[in-house]
């Protein structure tokens, strides 16, 4: 009797072999993206830059993503051409916008003609920012279409088995990231005396990471071969009319908004966190930079168990809902912790449980997707999830460094920020993703989506 060959991702070592390819590369991408969040005290002053410029230069991480619609074309690319291909095109975007950013903030940008241009027009806003915002620009393109093909990838190697492990893992990983970047980034900052070098290693990294998704690619065409030989997991082709059928759907909706108003407060607040710290706590970038950097540790370790929780369990829309209570708690713990009160002990609390918060929500919030849209239109699904969580990330710095300006008005040093007002703006929106979220469970309860059942099929 003819036995059928087994695929290579019901081989356990193999799938998470590939998992660790993909993981590694957004590790090192959620490097690049805080790799400047500990040095914004350092930024104003040996570069020149405001709270509003250095907010302008956060957000532009999503410009494009946004305003050209890079994120919605990244996910019909992606439903087109696979997640081999894909994989090794954000990859490769991602380092040249990494280079651009590090040539921006290096001492040999300094005096060139292309500064000189670039200070002539916007002079409110240094050259080194503008090419920096540029440069972050590009390698956003790259970071969000690589964070799609990693979320597709997964579910391709992982469905109908440990999926919500699986991401929670590689969520682990690329948080891990951000402890790395938070303790690396001021001490190689100040042993070289030069805001430029820690950009220079984990550009570095990034390399790396492109390495990684290269070998992904054979990994996954050997699958994909197996998959055609076998006949398997037939699919429908991806239409562009598709799309449509995402934003006529009210749950999709909602799953979207909550997670825009979340991240939002997540991804800029760590923007700030560093400088924050400093003002609260009025100790030096190096010790405010390592209190913050335990934030990612509670979610590092929690979200795999979490994520094998809901698989086994599940209960993930209940879950969304306490995430977003515990960031409101955090939120208005740094914003209204009086100062007498308000110590090193309190401050590391307040982090520890944010990172709890954020392993409850990432950890049931992905996963979740696969449930509410058909395989063939999940990578522009999850496309369009991030152009709507993009357009909070890219606005809220802008805001938050707005804020900041004007209600410091007589303050120069930027060790002596008052940071109520941008705390208590965070503190708000997790009160809306609460809300939203109680909606959802009430919607997956009439409609029966199953985010409240485990995903291991048995």
């Amino acid at each position: 009797m003819e036995t059928t060959p087994r695929l290579l991702k019901d081989i356990a070592p193999v799938r998470w072999t590939v998992l660790v390819l993909l993981a590694l590369m957004m590790f090192f991408a959620y490097m690049f993206i805080d790799v400047l969040s500990p040095l914004q005290s350092l930024l104003e002053t040996n570069r020149g830059w405001t709270p509003e410029n250095y907010g302008t230069f956060a957000s532009s991480e999503y410009f494009l993503n946004v305003f050209a619609l890079f994120l919605i074309f990244a996910g019909i690319i992606l439903d087109k051409i696979g997640v081999r291909a894909t994989a090794l095109l954000s990859g490769a975007i991602m380092v040249l916008g990494a280079a651009i950013k590090y040539y921006a903030v290096s001492p040999a940008f300094a005096g060139t003609e292309l500064e000189t241009w670039l200070a002539g027009w916007w002079t409110s806003f240094p050259a080194s920012a503008k090419l920096a915002s540029l440069g972050f620009m590009i390698f956003g393109c790259g970071v969000e279409m690589a964070g799609i093909t990693v979320s597709k990838g997964i579910v391709k190697w992982f469905r109908g088995k440990e999926m919500a492990l699986a991401m929670g893992i590689e969520m682990a990983i690329a948080r891990l990231g951000v402890f790395a970047v938070f303790r690396i980034s001021p001490r190689v900052a100040d042993f070289y005396g030069d805001v430029s070098k820690p950009v220079l290693f984990v550009l570095l990294m990034l390399i790396i990471g492109l390495i990684c998704f290269m070998v992904y690619f054979f990994f996954d065409r050997k699958l994909e071969k197996q998959i055609g030989e076998r006949g398997d997991e037939p699919e429908d082709p991806f239409r562009v009319s598709d799309i449509g059928i995402l934003f006529t759907s009210k749950t999709f909706l909602i799953v979207s908004g909550l997670c825009v108003l979340y991240y939002s407060a997540i991804f800029p607040f760590q923007k700030y966190a560093a400088n924050m710290l400093e003002c609260r706590l009025g100790i030096n970038n190096t010790e405010a930079s390592d209190i913050f950097s335990y934030f990612p540790i509670g979610a590092m370790v929690l979200t795999p168990l979490l994520g094998g929780y809901i698989d086994k369990k599940g209960k993930g829309a209940s879950m969304l809902m306490l995430g977003s209570i515990l960031m409101i708690v955090c939120h208005l713990v740094f914003a209204v912790t009086p100062d007498a009160l308000f110590s090193k002990t309190v401050a590391y609390s307040a982090i520890v449980l944010l990172g709890v918060s954020f392993s409850l929500v990432p950890a049931a919030l992905w996963p979740s997707v696969p449930k509410l849209v058909d395989n063939r239109y999940l990578g522009s699904a999850y496309s369009v999830v991030f152009w709507i969580q993009n357009i909070g990330l890219m606005a809220f710095p802008i805001l938050i460094g707005w804020s900041l300006a004007v209600t410091n008005k007589n303050v120069t040093n930027p060790l002596e920020y008052n940071y109520r007002v941008p705390m208590l703006i965070f503190a708000s929106l997790g009160v809306f993703a609460f809300l939203l979220s109680i909606w959802l469970k009430s919607e997956d309860k009439k409609k029966g989506y199953g985010l409240e059942l485990p995903n291991i099929q048995k």
